[in-house]
């Protein structure tokens, strides 16, 4: 598979993905009053941006035609 997110898109997941984790993570335990659908919806978006950045690879991103990675010029 070829990888289709790169550049600011993959560290745009890689900070905002594990923040909405500690966000769903935080209503789960209170701390934040999300309720039970706010926590979810912040666990599921940030564990799929995790995921994603991490991999470097988007299956939305792939659907839609997008690629921000980086053209190699070797």
């Amino acid at each position: 598979m070829n990888k289709n997110v790169g550049g600011i898109d993959r560290k745009a997941r890689l900070v905002v993905g594990p923040l909405l984790l500690l966000v769903g993570i935080a209503a789960f335990v209170g701390a934040l009053p999300l309720g039970t659908l706010g926590g979810v919806a912040s666990l599921v978006v940030g564990a799929v941006l995790t995921v994603t950045g991490a991999v470097q690879r988007c299956p939305l991103n792939a659907l839609l035609g997008v690629d921000t990675c980086p053209v190699d010029t070797r």
